[in-house]
């Protein structure tokens, strides 16, 4: 298990949780270092955790108030309904197969007015698009956007579509760390900002469950 991967605190996350949130579950919680930075903030808060790696799982049991080990389509459907406040998803659903099951699945898991908050890389990351177009190169890495555990690539407009077939309302997307190239900037003030979304390395979304007719939540779209 790589420390640095499965700690990071993800400080610029941290503002996009509801402070309404009473209990909250963090899916993909690594060690525990997002979720302990949300609790020294918010005496209040009660954090619970899902984490595939055991050894990641073990460090974030110390700090969270309960973590669950394995899969979360497997644990998630043994979860109590309508309990949670807000769900996190950093940096977890790229990694699946078909994110859209585990958005679907953990929808039953809201409490009314409840909120998923999630951080996904942008593909059109300026730099990586530099690399793929100019260079003609796309090398996976440990961590970033070429991770090569990643199984899903996503532009603004794809996380977009896909909460949004998984019955979700897009009520917020918000790019997050920034380039600071200033190539990027003479390149978006060129275009007159055409391509601003290539700034940022990711996008912060906070969902809700969308409403059907007659103030129930929607099904999730079945459609691909």
């Amino acid at each position: 298990m790589s420390g640095g991967y499965f700690g990071h605190p993800r400080r610029e996350m941290r503002p996009f949780v509801p402070q309404r949130t009473r209990r909250l579950l963090d899916i993909g919680c690594g060690s525990g270092a997002f979720a302990a930075g949300l609790k020294r903030e918010r005496a209040e808060l009660e954090v619970w955790g899902i984490e595939y790696d055991p050894e990641a799982a073990a460090r974030a049991a110390e700090v969270l108030d309960r973590v669950l080990a394995g899969d979360a389509l497997e644990i998630v459907p043994g979860l109590p309904a309508g309990s949670f406040d807000c769900i996190c998803c950093n940096d977890v659903l790229e990694h699946l197969v078909e994110p859209e099951k585990l958005l679907a699945a953990v929808r039953p898991l809201l409490a009314p007015d409840g909120v998923i908050v999630a951080s996904l890389p942008n593909v059109r990351y300026f730099s990586n698009v530099v690399d793929l177009a100019l260079r003609g190169r796309w090398e996976y890495t440990d961590e970033g956007i070429c991770d090569r555990t990643h199984l899903r690539f996503f532009t603004r407009g794809s996380m977009l579509g896909m909460f949004r077939r998984a019955g979700y309302r897009v009520r917020g997307c918000t790019g997050i760390n920034p380039t600071g190239s200033r190539v990027f900037r003479l390149f978006n003030l060129l275009t007159l900002g055409r391509f601003a979304e290539m700034r940022y390395l990711q996008f912060a979304l906070v969902c809700t469950p969308a409403a059907a007719p007659g103030g129930t939540k929607a099904k999730a779209d079945p459609s691909p």
